[in-house]
This record gives structure tokens, C-alpha cells and sequence, in this order.
């Protein structure tokens, strides 16, 4: 049985979460689907104090209450995963993993990222109790403590040195040779030059050390082969991170070499009536504080998106006349000139149209979808058939003959069902 929503946000992070508020509170019926717990990376967090409002909070607290937020409002929560959508249809189309078919007339992806792991032993098992990903979320729980980081490129070295602000002491574990490092030169050097920072070369790491805590790690050197152990109370992994994306692919949504999704200032992706928040979009902060921005964003538009979508639904598709499209720019003087001489000579031919002005400046979605480059531009539309595009010539009688050609047109033309 298809369930149809107004908007389905795919993801239960802080960005998901914060969308689903806003979505909510508008008044359109709203669905957060989100896999495993709600919170995504943000309720592995076991402290949080720079989200304005919460002096010192945990992330699972903070989660549950953007969700309780977010319920307050009418939010509606399916905890399932996603497997397939289809966004070439005006209501998109979502498939889950337990088979729930859903309809949607706006998407938001929230689906965030996760870190590459290293599937070691004890780093799953102690994320949260000193294994972290995140220096700007947990260096300062290391206040005069011990850290590790693995990882020798920009990410791993700049935030390695940003740990140091807290840190007694940052370890750094590196594959390569002695004084060779994969980030740029100039983190390389102010690496080299921190008193604080040291590196095991030529080394990986075999395991995290510790029972409810990091107590330490354990190192092999690749060259000989020996392993050591070095104690430590925090260890931070740099190996990358993966945007939780693999679902889009062949869904027409755009996205860089690495899954990440580009959006305008809107959150919108390529696609009409699809968007993009958080960690999975192409974005400079990756915070709790600038994703429930993204998501309350990208709420918002959607919200005028499927205003301006029920309105083109009830005034272009489920018109009882055809209608005529007329397409123009504010700032273009002849197309405002066009609409007068059109509304014109529809009127003395006794309104058997129907005109939308439809100003391209505010709906360049649909000046895409209809091909249009420059104003003024005007077709004609039978529900969902275009039946013709107008010479827009400022010339009534040519106007009208065009027109009334048109008449003849509509009524041997079937009328689709939208």
C-alpha cells in the first residue's frame, strides 16, 4: 500500500531532524526515515558543549530531543533503510528495505557520512569512550591526557595539531619512511616544529587497548614486523570519511568523485523538488550547529517548492480550459509588453484560455523544464500536453490566429491523466 507524504527526509541526523522541525511546524505532512538509531554520527558523541543553548549536553540527549521536537510538530518516524528511488516523477518515488513504498513531493537527503574504519580490534567496541573522528567535537575531553592519531594526510596532521591545544601529548602513527608525510608541506613543517606532536614511522596500528576506555594502543612496525604497545587515553582515526550516498546512484542526483552532493544556498540538488543537508552534501563545516542550519534551509524551500507545485497541479494540470504558459523576466521590458497584448486578445476572444504568468526569475525550475533561454516565451498546454509554442510576436491579430489554430488543436488532442 503506497503511503504518499508531502516531504520524506532520508536520515535521522541533526540535519534530518532539524528539517523534519521545520517541515512539521508548516504544516505538511512529514516523514524522517533513518536506520539504526536516531542521532547518526552525532549520538556517538558522549559530550557536547558549543550547541548554543546546551552548556554541556551528550548527543544522544541532544538527538532525542530534536526528535521529541520534531514529534511535537506532527513528524511522523520510520527507522528502515532506504534501498532505491526514482526522482523522475513529479511525486518521487522511495523503496526501503522493508519494503515500504513511499511518494514524495519533496525529498530531503540527510543520509550523512561515516568514517572509514579499520575494522581493528576495540575501535568499535570504545567509540564514544575515547575512540573519536571528530577533532573539533572531542579534542577538549583530552585535557592533559595522551592521544594517538592515525593518519599522516592534511585532515589527520591539522587536526592532529588542533588536539595539541589540549592534548599532553599527540602521537602520530605513520606508514611511510621517517620525515614523510601525504599532507601539504606547510602542515608538514608546523607539524615537525610542535613540541607536542610525535611520530612512529614505518608503523600501523593492530589494536585499541582497553576495557570501558581507551587504555592504549597497540603498534606493529611494518618494517620488522614487531608490535609494541604505547599507552594513551584517546585515539583519534583520520583514514577518511564515506558519504552514506551508494543509494543514489543512477537516481540522476549529481554528485562529486568522492559521493558528495553539490547544492545551491537553497540546499537544492539537480534535481526539482530534491535536497541535500548535513554531511552528505558538499559543504566547509561539518557541525551539529551548521547541519540543523542546512536542514531548517532546506525545509523552507521545500516548503514554496510544493506550494508552487500544488498551485501548477490545480491551475495548469487540473484546468478545465488549456492553459498558456507564459514565461517572463521582470527586468525584461518586452515580455511584460507581451503579457498585456496576450491577456488582451484572450479576453476579446472570450477567455476560452486560461493564462499562468509564470515569472522565470522565481521559478527557474520550470523555465528548465519547458526549455526556456529568454522571454517572452509561451506555450500552450492541454493538462499535461504541451500543445504548442506561441510566436510571441506584439502583434494582436497574428496573436489571435495563432490561437484560435490552437482551439482546434486541443480538442483533437486526447487529454493525459496527471
Amino acid at each position: 500500500m503506497m503511503n504518499h507524504y508531502d516531504i520524506v527526509i532520508i536520515g535521522g541526523g541533526p540535519a534530518g531532524l532539524s528539517a523534519a522541525i521545520y517541515g512539521a511546524r508548516a504544516r505538511l505532512k512529514t516523514l524522517v526515515i533513518y536506520k539504526g538509531v536516531i542521532g547518526g554520527m552525532a549520538e556517538t558523541t558522549r559530550e557536547i558543549v558549543n550547541y548554543p543553548g546546551y552548556g554541556q549536553t551528550t548527543g544522544p540527549q541532544l538527538m532525542q530531543d530534536f526528535k521529541k521536537h520534531a514529534e511535537d510538530f506532527g513528524a511522523e518516524f520510520l527507522n528502515d533503510e532506504v534501498m532505491e528511488v526514482d526522482f523522475s516523477l513529479d511525486e518521487k518515488l522511495i523503496k526501503t528495505k522493508k519494503g515500504k513504498e513511499l511518494t514524495a513531493k519533496a525529498v530531503i537527503i540527510a543520509s550523512g557520512c561515516k568514517p572509514r574504519l579499520l575494522n581493528i580490534p576495540g575501535e568499535t567496541k570504545l567509540r564514544g569512550s575515547g575512540v573519536a573522528y571528530c577533532a573539533t567535537c572531542d579534542a577538549e575531553f583530552f585535557e592533559d591526557e595522551d592521544v594517538v592519531v592515525i593518519g599522516s594526510g592534511d585532515q589527520a596532521i591539522e587536526e592532529g595539531m588542533y588536539i595539541t591545544k589540549f592534548a599532553n601529548m599527540v602521537t602520530t602513527i605513520v606508514l611511510h619512511d621517517d620525515g614523510i608525510l601525504d599532507c601539504n608541506k606547510l602542515s608538514a613543517e608546523k607539524a615537525f616544529n610542535n613540541e607536542k606532536m610525535n611520530f612512529v614511522w614505518n608503523s600501523t596500528i593492530e589494536e585499541v587497548l582497553g576495557k570501558e576506555n581507551v587504555e592504549g594502543v597497540k603498534i606493529k612496525n611494518i618494517k620488522t614486523g614487531e608490535s609494541s604497545e604505547l599507552t594513551c587515553q584517546g585515539v583519534f582515526f583520520f583514514v577518511g570519511m564515506i558519504p552514506s550516498t551508494g543509494f543514489l546512484h543512477d537516481s540522476g542526483v549529481e554528485m562529486d568523485q568522492k559521493g558528495y552532493i553539490p547544492v545551491n544556498e537553497l540546499m537544492e540538488t539537480n534535481i526539482e523538488g530534491v535536497y541535500a543537508v548535513g554531511d552528505n552534501r558538499v559543504k566547509y563545516l561539518r557541525q551539529i550547529v551548521s547541519a540543523a542550519g542546512d536542514g531548517a534551509t532546506a525545509a523552507v524551500a521545500a516548503e514554496r517548492y510544493i506550494e508552487e507545485f500544488n498551485d501548477f497541479k490545480a491551475n495548469v494540470l487540473e484546468s478545465d480550459k488549456p492553459v498558456i504558459l507564459s514565461f517572463f523576466n521582470p527586468i525584461v521590458a518586452g515580455s511584460l509588453t507581451f503579457n498585456t497584448v496576450l491577456e488582451k486578445v484572450v479576453s476579446d476572444s472570450g477567455s476560452k484560455y486560461k493564462i499562468v504568468k509564470v515569472d522565470i526569475s522565481r521559478k527557474k525550475m520550470l523555465a528548465k523544464q519547458y526549455g526556456v533561454k529568454e522571454t517572452p516565451f509561451s506555450i500552450v498546454l492541454n493538462k499535461d500536453t504541451v500543445i504548442k509554442q506561441l510566436n510571441c510576436l506584439m502583434d494582436s491579430e497574428n496573436l489571435n490566429a495563432q490561437l484560435q489554430d490552437n482551439i482546434s488543436a486541443v480538442r483533437d488532442c486526447p487529454a493525459k491523466e496527471s
